[in-house]
């Protein structure tokens, strides 16, 4: 396999240079900022949550909390490569700088493959919900109708992406945010017909920890993909006017709040209602705002749950597209998907990632419980590799950019090495978890053979350019 390139801070040409890129600069900072804060605030949390409380109880808050700080770490690695060699392929130009073609070749198609594969999910859901509004228009109208108008987004300029992301995100932000005061209102028994509950739902029915540690272990399982799409806050940075300057404040302005975010909705739920009744697929957020007698509140989380699936599909979107340009930049993609519009969009990577998805989406639709359930299970665990390629890119490259250009280190990995190799021991933990749990060892084993099969791609192609090189 090809050597790790020399250079840390500087590409050649058509390699992922940060503003030699033909891409255009059309995101504000305000846009960044909302991207990163909104970028995993959706399905996952205000549905997905509920099947963590009811393996965990009210030590999903410390689920949340060790999966949280694991993202945190990530984000904080991921920002500091970000912000001295900002990339549309981020990571997988990191990983290409750090380990090899090889590398930059895998994580870039086996994140790109992520992307439009759970940009199904999200597509279907939102049409779900959308066709129990609108029973007229069948589902897949709904999904077809959203596929269009969101490729018909990123078709036009980046700012309509930024645009939509940015305000999609305001909304989740704001609904999360008064959730949490009319939640701590009723804690403290300030709304009407309200009386201060205490720490009862916290201590009772079995105890904080009613299934041990090894619930809080079971909570981190399904809860730590819920933190994947952080990750495109990176990507889009390199479309700014300031690259380095905006991904390191989108990253420090993120991951606290997002915490925040999390652990507090976590908390206030399981302090408001007993952990017992929570139900796996129902919204632990809907029973809540049920529980303080807010009219409406199942309708208004599907509004809230269906933006939610918008902005994650619009991401996707547009992360996949930047994600495979990138690859096709250097090399590693068919050079045709280079093709970029006169205001600076990829337009061919854009209706490459689109098509892929639609034929995901196709598959969800029709064969929902064999084939697309199969290319799910490919993707389950992917997320863990491409986070552990990222912290091993960072332990290369850290050095590296420390010797070359320290003035380039303007946002730096807290504790470095420990907390990176810390992240990376948790990481291998998670995975050996998973291995040991019968719900998610299918996820694992499948991610495993998809990764195993880009990996002999990777392989077998430098071996030819190997050869060739003879």
């Amino acid at each position: 396999m090809h050597d790790a390139p020399t250079p840390a801070v500087e590409s050649s040409p058509g390699r992922g240079a940060d503003r030699s890129e033909p891409l255009s600069a059309g995101l504000k900072q305000r846009h960044l900022t909302m991207l990163g804060l909104g970028g995993v605030i959706g399905a996952g949390l205000f549905v997905g949550s509920g099947a963590g409380i009811a393996v965990a109880g009210p030590g999903i808050v410390l689920s949340y909390l060790i999966a949280g700080a694991l993202a945190m770490l990530v984000m904080r690695m991921l920002g500091e490569m970000s912000a001295a060699m900002p990339a549309s392929g981020a990571f997988s130009v990191h990983a290409e700088r750090a380990l090899g073609r090889w590398a930059g070749f895998s994580v870039g198609w086996l994140y790109w493959f992520l992307l439009v594969v759970v940009l199904a999910v999200e597509a279907t859901g939102a049409a779900q919900i959308a066709n129990g509004w609108v029973p007229a228009v069948p589902q897949w109208g709904w999904v077809l109708i959203f596929m269009i108008v969101f490729t018909a987004a990123n078709l036009a300029a980046v700012k309509n992406f930024g645009e939509f992301e940015f305000w999609f995100a305001t909304l989740k932000v704001t609904a999360i945010v008064l959730f949490l005061v009319l939640s701590l209102l009723a804690v403290f028994g300030v709304l009407p017909d309200t009386d201060p509950v205490g720490t009862a739902n916290l201590t009772g029915q079995g105890g904080f920890l009613p299934h041990g540690w090894s619930g809080v272990i079971s909570g981190v399982l399904a809860v730590v993909f819920a933190f994947g799409g952080l990750e495109v806050v990176t990507i889009a940075a390199a479309e700014s006017d300031d690259p380095a300057r905006a991904v390191g404040r989108a990253v420090r302005s993120a991951v606290w709040r997002i915490l925040f975010f999390y652990v507090g909705s976590m908390l206030v739920i399981v302090t408001l209602l007993p952990w017992s009744s929570m139900q796996p697929g129902k919204s632990p957020y809907v029973a809540v705002l049920d529980s303080i007698g807010v009219p409406g509140a199942g309708q208004i989380m599907n509004i809230v749950v269906f933006v939610a699936l918008l902005s994650a599909l619009n991401a996707n979107l547009y992360g996949s597209s930047r994600m495979v340009f990138s690859l096709a930049e250097r090399g590693e993609a068919p050079r045709a998907l280079l093709k970029v519009s006169e205001g600076g969009v990829p337009r061919r990577a854009v209706l490459a990632s689109v098509a892929f998805g639609f034929v995901s989406v196709l598959l969800n639709l029709e064969w929902p419980d064999s084939v697309f359930l199969y290319m799910l299970n490919a993707v389950g665990a992917v997320l863990l590799f491409v986070w552990g390629l990222i912290a091993v890119s960072q332990l290369r490259l850290r050095p590296r950019i420390a010797r070359e250009a320290p003035g380039k280190l303007t946002l730096r990995m807290w504790a470095f090495p420990y907390l990176t190799w810390a992240a990376l021991v948790a990481m291998g933990a998670v995975l050996v978890l998973m291995l040991t749990d019968d719900a998610a060892r299918p996820q694992l084993l499948w991610s495993a053979g998809a990764t195993g099969l880009v990996l002999l791609v990777a392989g077998l192609r430098a071996l030819r350019e190997r050869r060739a090189r003879r």
